[in-house]
Formats: C-alpha cells, sequence, structure tokens
C-alpha cells in the first residue's frame, strides 16, 4: 500500500497549506484539486458563459490542461474561489476532472491531494485521512488578510458571508458533497497556528502509517 494523504475541509481551513507542508514532509507529489474547479470557474467566465451553464462548464472541465494552475494568479481571488463552487456542483463537472484527480492519487509513489471529496470520492482508500475545519469567523479572518495582502479591497462582513455561502453550497450539492470521510480525523485548527497545525497533521499521518505498516 502506497502513502496517499486524503487532506479534505472547507475553504480557508488551512488545508492547503497543511497539504503541501505533508507532501514536503514525505517527499510526495502535491495536488491542490480546488486549483482545477477554480480553473475550470474562470474559464467559463471568461469565454463569456454562466456559471449555471452546465455544458459550457464540462466543455471547460474537459479542455483542462493542469501544468502551470499554481502560476496563474487569477485563481487566487474572491471571484475565482466563488466560481469553483459554482461549478463544482455540475456532475458532470465532476465526472470530467475525477479520472485526472485518480489517476494523480494513483501514482507508484503516493501523493498528497487536498479538496472537498478526496476521502469520500476521488482516493476513498487513502492511508491517511484528514478533514481540516475552523470557525467560519476564523477562516474569513484569514482569507480577508490574505486578500488585503495583495491589495484586493474586500470587507470582512462580505468575506465572512462569501465564505458561509460557499459552505453551505459545496456540503448541500447532491454531487460529491463536503462531508468528512467516517475513517477521516478531524483537525480543528481554530485555535491553532500552522506549525501546531502541521504537528498535528504530521502525527495523524504517522498514526496512520504506523496501522498500515507504511
Amino acid at each position: 500500500m502506497t502513502l496517499v494523504i486524503a487532506v479534505d475541509g472547507p475553504a480557508a481551513s488551512g488545508k492547503g497549506t497543511i497539504a503541501a507542508r505533508l507532501a514536503r514532509e514525505y517527499g510526495l507529489p502535491h495536488l491542490d484539486t480546488g486549483l482545477l474547479y477554480r480553473a475550470v470557474g474562470v474559464k467559463v467566465l471568461g469565454d463569456g458563459h454562466s456559471l449555471d451553464d452546465a455544458e459550457a462548464a464540462a466543455a471547460a472541465a474537459w479542455s483542462l490542461v493542469p501544468a502551470g494552475l499554481t502560476e496563474d494568479e487569477r485563481l487566487t481571488t474572491g471571484e475565482a474561489g466563488e466560481a469553483a463552487s459554482r461549478v463544482a456542483g455540475h456532475p458532470a463537472v465532476r465526472a470530467a476532472l475525477l479520472e485526472l484527480q485518480q489517476a494523480f492519487a494513483g501514482q507508484s509513489g503516493g501523493a498528497v491531494l487536498d479538496g472537498r471529496d478526496i476521502g469520500t470520492v476521488i482516493a476513498p482508500d487513502a492511508a491517511a485521512k484528514l478533514f481540516v475545519t475552523a470557525t467560519p469567523e476564523v477562516r474569513a479572518t484569514r482569507r480577508w488578510k490574505q486578500l488585503t495582502a495583495r491589495g484586493i479591497d474586500i470587507a470582512f462582513d462580505a468575506m465572512l458571508a462569501d465564505i458561509r455561502r460557499r459552505d453551505e453550497r459545496d456540503a448541500g450539492r447532491g454531487a460529491a458533497p463536503m462531508v468528512q470521510a467516517k475513517d477521516a480525523v478531524l483537525l480543528d485548527t481554530t485555535d491553532m497556528g500552522i506549525e501546531a497545525a502541521f504537528d498535528a497533521a504530521r502525527r495523524i499521518v504517522e498514526t496512520a502509517r504506523a496501522r498500515h505498516g507504511l
């Protein structure tokens, strides 16, 4: 059994940072699956289509080229996050991206993936599963600080409303909703800095490795 680490959780919970650190710690490739959906949403808007247009969103997903997404600054905006949450609700979009994500998880040496449905849909047999969360207020504060530091002007109340709206949409969608896998370990980072959160995550992974003999 290879070491596949599934890191799920809502927006701005710290899951992406934790996943990236775990990937470096264990020398594994890392995929932020949220970038895939952000890229699809941005392309749909860029092509002049509505985010509710399931056919246009599916076409954008099938044509997606993952290379270079981490360097695309357009994918870091609040608009991209909102677009991602909306197109992720289309079953055809999730179907188009499923094979790509599962192929990444299926690499012989293992991998780290973070998203909303990694432990439940993409890699249900992952050796280590984490569900990273925090209160909406704390997550909104983190995202607000990130955006304002980049010169993006957004009111905190608007950021909090956006976080709550995305949580409701992600958890309530019919296609692969955001839920904690039954065998995932809950990691609440509300009162944690990144070092404490990473240390807790690493201990969860080490426990899983010992259990599976990895």
